[in-house]
């Protein structure tokens, strides 16, 4: 069983949460030090 610290302590979505219910590839981040929010923005 794992806590999620990691992904929350490095800000990276759990691999559950990763891709989207239509999408079957990796999302391209645009921004690379606005990485997080727009992934953030992206699984809401």
């Amino acid at each position: 069983m794992s806590s999620g610290l990691a992904y929350d302590a490095f800000g990276t979505p759990r691999p559950d949460t990763y891709f989207q219910a239509g999408e079957s590839k990796a999302p391209v981040v645009v921004q690379r030090f606005d990485s997080k929010a727009e992934l953030d923005t992206r699984l809401k």
